[in-house]
């Protein structure tokens, strides 16, 4: 099982690289769904982390 800083480290890596390569977000100013659903689950390992800390 993964350590709790390697999910965020995996999260925040996968929301980056999507907003990197998605046609949609890059044409519209607003991210896709697949990009908000990314960035919810690094926001949710952040807040994780946090608590353990």
């Amino acid at each position: 099982m993964p350590s709790q800083g390697d999910a965020l480290q995996q999260a925040q890596s996968d929301y980056q690289q999507h907003m990197r390569s998605c046609r949609q977000c890059a044409a519209d100013s607003a991210p896709c769904a697949v990009a908000k659903h990314l960035l919810r689950l690094y926001n949710n390992a952040r807040r994780a982390a946090a608590r353990r800390d």
